[in-house]
């Protein structure tokens, strides 16, 4: 891996504040092309690539069978990169200005119904003990918060303040959201909190654990979700993310302004919570169908 690959995974990291896992996609993109053009025999390093170069790792990327999305995702972290040397004046020109991403079809993606969301709610008896509580607790506040999946795995026990009703996330380049909290999620809180603490659960402050006190991890929390979720529902995506977008929808079903929904979910930008509004339009001419006169035989 060249020097200068490192020293951007160290700029990501240290002065742009992207987590580990980005930072090491980002530097796999890079080694990943970096070994294209060492089989090319054409350019001696990243730093030397023309234009060309790139085009034709894009067309031996699509060629591989990579859908659109993937590869922009590959161009987006070579953007990055010599946007990088750019900066730091180790090239005069970057290559990357030809480059025009690839269009990718949307995939509107479907929310649960407030139906399945209170068939699953039922899948739980809270006589079970310390996991049924912890496991209805993560699908409820994946619900009432729209938090992501690593938001969710790394809230702390001091990330709750249920005297002012809020939880504190730590989202995307570590910036700190305030998400309100609902009565009856506070119950819920407390109720798993009594149960963690007579388990005697210590030497951890992640508030999620599992029986041994152990951190929970992204592929379980996954798991859980698409498990519950696939007793009730029979559409194809049944994850934490389709919470997250469930969340996003219902809200603004039921009335809510698009750019506060976007600070709850912490978005940069309004066009990244635009994407929901497309559900809302499917719901929107659902109801239009079903409703008026000359749709009915």
């Amino acid at each position: 891996m060249e020097k200068n690959v490192k020293a951007f995974g160290d700029y990501l990291l240290l002065e742009k504040k992207y987590s580990k896992n980005t930072v090491q996609a980002y530097v796999k993109d890079l080694v990943d092309f970096e070994n294209f053009i060492v089989d090319q025999a054409v350019w001696e390093d990243l730093a030397s690539v023309e234009f060309v170069a790139i085009r034709n790792w894009v067309v031996v990327l699509v060629d591989s069978g990579l859908e659109s999305k993937t590869v922009n995702r590959k161009m987006a972290s070579l953007k990055a990169f010599y946007k990088f040397l750019l900066k730091s004046r180790q090239i005069a020109v970057n290559p990357m200005l030809k480059y025009k991403a690839l269009k990718v079809a949307k995939n509107i993606q479907i929310p649960f119904s407030e139906k399945e969301l209170k068939l699953v709610l039922e899948e739980f008896d809270e006589e079970d003990g310390f996991l049924a509580k912890r496991d209805r607790l993560i699908v409820e506040l994946f619900y009432v918060t729209g938090i992501r999946r690593s938001e969710l795995i790394e809230l702390k026990l001091n990330s709750f303040d249920l005297t002012r009703d809020v939880v504190k996330v730590l989202g995307k380049r570590n910036k700190e959201r305030l998400i309100p909290l609902l009565p009856k999620i506070k119950d819920q809180i407390k109720e798993y909190l009594k149960d963690r603490s007579e388990l005697g659960i210590v030497g951890d402050d992640y508030f999620f654990v599992s029986k041994k006190g152990l951190k929970l991890s992204e592929s379980f929390v996954y798991r859980l979700i698409n498990v519950y979720f696939s007793k009730v529902s029979e559409k194809v995506k049944k994850s934490p993310h389709i919470l997250r977008h469930t969340f996003a929808t219902h809200l603004l079903n039921n009335g809510a302004e698009l750019n506060s929904i976007k600070e709850l979910l912490g978005h940069s930008s309004l066009a990244s919570t635009q994407v929901y509004t497309h559900s809302s339009l499917a719901e929107l001419q659902k109801v239009y169908k079903e409703a008026h006169p000359r749709n009915k035989k």
